[in-house]
């Protein structure tokens, strides 16, 4: 034996091992490589799916942002013709106003309280007259404040009556007319 020759052998055996190296060395790069590819395609595949999504909600949301505009729309024409039906219910309702003021007026005045001038500028009434009395006169100013629709009476000023007329004085005055809400809730209740 101490002939033979191992060097060919081994060097064959070096050879095939070479071989079997860069073999399982490919196969493991390709496997690498196929993996990276597969998962490449498969967060791929879920990036397109989320984007689908993305774009699903992004056309729904703009409908819906478009609904929601045109609900505004409505709700501004709503509010216009809640708006407008309010004004001609007060329209309706202060349509009598005129009539209802000097029924008012003649409620609120007694006996004894003489009117000369009865003016009025908007909600506003401006009263000159004559008394007989001061206690008459504070029986209107308490029939004024107790009216469903005269309110903030302000006394002018009283003068008592010249020598030809010492009996009667003078006095002037002003009062408001409730706004139409406050008419109409007093009005309604029982």
């Amino acid at each position: 034996m101490p002939h033979i020759n191992l060097l060919p052998w081994r060097e064959l055996q070096r050879e095939e091992s070479k071989k079997k190296f860069v073999t399982i060395l490919v196969g493991i790069v390709l496997a690498c490589f196929l993996s990276m590819y597969l998962l490449s395609m498969f967060y791929s595949a879920l990036k397109d799916g989320q984007n689908l999504k993305n774009n699903y909600l992004s056309s729904e949301i703009s409908m819906l942002d478009r609904k929601i505009s045109d609900i505004r729309e409505l709700d501004k024409r709503k509010e216009n013709l809640q708006q407008r039906m309010r004004l001609i219910e007060e329209l309706q309702s202060s349509r009598n106003l005129g009539t209802q003021i000097m029924d008012e007026v003649t409620k609120i005045v007694p006996q004894g309280i003489y009117l000369t001038k009865l003016e009025r500028r908007g909600n506003q009434i401006y009263v000159l007259g004559r008394s007989e009395s001061n206690n008459r006169l504070s029986t209107m100013i308490r029939q004024v404040q107790s009216s469903y629709l005269l309110e903030r009476l302000t006394m002018q000023d009283i003068v008592a009556g010249d020598q030809s007329s010492r009996l009667l004085s003078d006095f002037s005055m002003e009062f408001y007319v409730k706004p139409f809400d406050e008419i109409g809730e007093v009005r309604n209740e029982p």
